[in-house]
Order: C-alpha cells, then sequence, then structure tokens
C-alpha cells in the first residue's frame, strides 16, 4: 500500500505562495516562516515529485514546464480544499479574495462593495489590484477579474454585472479654447486622449449615414488607464472617449460635456466579472459576485 504523504496541502501552499510573492524570502515573511524552513520545504517536495519546479538564479525565479503544471493542480486542489471545509462549517464565507479590476470600476463600485461585503463577512481577507491591464488569472492567482468590453474566448467562467455606452466628452475650458466638433471629419483638428496600449492609429466609431465608420483621431497624450484618461479631460487637455457609467456624475456637475452625441453608435460595452472554472466554485467567489450584482443592481448607468 503506498505511503500517504499527510503533508501534501501544506507543500502546495508553500509552493503556490512562492510563485504569487515571487520569491523564497517573500514567501517566508507572508507564511512567517524562515527562508531556510521554505528552501528545504521545496527541496522535499523537487525530491518527492524527483523532477525541478523551480528555476533559480541570482535575478529571477521561474517555473520549469514540470512546475507550471504543478501550480495549476495544486492552484485547482487547493480551491476544492477551501471548498471542501466551507461545505462542513455551515456555509461561513472564509479565506483570501484576489480581486483585479480596472481602476475606474474598481474605485467606482468595487472598492465601496468591498467594505460593504467585509462588513458581513469578517473571516474574509481581500487582496484587491486595479488595473486596466488584462491580467492572467491563474499567473496572478486573481479569484475574480472585472472586464469591460468583449470577452475573448476562453475556459473562464463569466457572469455579466452590466453594460455601459460610451461618451465623447471635454471639458468645457477645452472646448472654449478650441471649439467645439460638430461632424466627425472635425476631429482630425482637435486633440483626442488615447490609449498608449493600443494598436497604432487609433480611431473611434462614429454613425454617419447610418453606417458605422472608424474615425482617426490623435492627440498630444496617451495614457494606459481610463481613470487617468479622465482626469486629462477635466484637466482641460483634450476630448475623451469614455465609458458613460466613468464620467456621469462629472457631466451631470458640468465639469464635462458630451460632444458629437448626434453620431454616437450607441455602442455598449460589456462588463463581467470572470473566475476560473473547471470545479466547484469557491463560496468566498460566489458570495462577492452576488453582493456585487446586488449592489450595481440600482446603477442607472449600467443598464
Amino acid at each position: 500500500m503506498p505511503r500517504i504523504v499527510m503533508e501534501r496541502s501544506g507543500e502546495m501552499e508553500v509552493f503556490a505562495r512562492i510563485v504569487r510573492e515571487g520569491g523564497f524570502s517573500a514567501a517566508a515573511r507572508s507564511l512567517d516562516l524562515t527562508p531556510s524552513a521554505v528552501s528545504k520545504l521545496v527541496a522535499r517536495l523537487e525530491r518527492r515529485l524527483g523532477t525541478r519546479l523551480l528555476a533559480r538564479t541570482t535575478r529571477a525565479l521561474t517555473l520549469t514546464p514540470e512546475g507550471e503544471d504543478y501550480h495549476r493542480a495544486a492552484l485547482r486542489i487547493l480551491r476544492d480544499l477551501d471548498t471542501a471545509d466551507q461545505a462542513v462549517t455551515g456555509g461561513t464565507v472564509r479565506g483570501r479574495l484576489s480581486i483585479n479590476a480596472s481602476l475606474p470600476f474598481g474605485r467606482m463600485f468595487v472598492a465601496p462593495a468591498v467594505a460593504s461585503f467585509l462588513a458581513r463577512n469578517p473571516d474574509v481577507t481581500i487582496s484587491l489590484s486595479f488595473t486596466d491591464a488584462i491580467v492572467d488569472l491563474v499567473g496572478e492567482q486573481a479569484d475574480i477579474a472585472i472586464r469591460v468590453g468583449t470577452l475573448p474566448d476562453s475556459a473562464l467562467v463569466a457572469r455579466k454585472l452590466g453594460q455601459s455606452r460610451r461618451v465623447i466628452c471635454a471639458a468645457p475650458s477645452y472646448l472654449a479654447r478650441k471649439g467645439t466638433p460638430r461632424e466627425p471629419a472635425a476631429l482630425r483638428d482637435h486633440d483626442c486622449i488615447t490609449f498608449n496600449f493600443r494598436r497604432p492609429g487609433a480611431s473611434w466609431p462614429m454613425a454617419v449615414d447610418g453606417e458605422t465608420i472608424e474615425q482617426p483621431v490623435a492627440g498630444p497624450v496617451l495614457v494606459n488607464n481610463g481613470e487617468t484618461l479622465r482626469q486629462m479631460a477635466l484637466e482641460g487637455l483634450g476630448l475623451a472617449r469614455l465609458g458613460r457609467f466613468h464620467v456621469a456624475d462629472d457631466i451631470a456637475r458640468g465639469d464635462l460635456v458630451p460632444v458629437l452625441e448626434a453620431f454616437n453608435p450607441g455602442d455598449l460595452e460589456p462588463i463581467h466579472a470572470v473566475y476560473v472554472g473547471g470545479g466547484p466554485v469557491p463560496l468566498r467567489v460566489r458570495a462577492f459576485i452576488d453582493h456585487l450584482l446586488a449592489e450595481l443592481a440600482a446603477v442607472a448607468n449600467l443598464h
């Protein structure tokens, strides 16, 4: 009969923490262990498996192909173990929940939802990361990612949170200085603030004579997230095309003014919460998404 290895889940937890933290010392600090203890545990794990999981140099630590396979399996097993624990504790929501969201959506909706969620679920620890970059949920060990826009085909499970129109807008100070564009072609003479992570040759869709065209735009400022894009528009640096949910309050106060609405194609950006499927969904993941949906139900500009 094969020997039962009682410490496997602990090995997986430490190994996953090393990958998440990017090194032995950082993992040791987060686990309240010594770097020596973490190093010995990994050495024992590699001996037992008979293969190298981590390639270590003085500058970097990377996963070997076998390490990548083991890491994916370990994350899946640790999620299942967490789900099993919760199943026998009366459905108590507990554990660490890692959430990734775009900066605007995170600031406006996720952060407030976290506060009310933790008030109801004090046994949960939440790690937040707000960025407009698309993250790899498995590689970043994120439980939930909030993504704005059309989702690519993937193995991730998605739940729709809402949708938002987009609007071209500018500060009154910019329009007083440069004039208000009256037709799409006039954008060629305007400073348009765009993203620096999109492909060269930015363009904005416009509805002209019953068809949607792509109007080329350019300007002296490019940014890497929607919140900075909004701030640059508020500073009067140019026109910006943003989600209506993001600037509804600015428009209501008169700090930003919509332009070219007669040519707005009315395209909708869906907003989804995505998470890794392929097994039981941890209770903390389901609970937070349900909570966020309830919080967003009354937001007019997301429906």
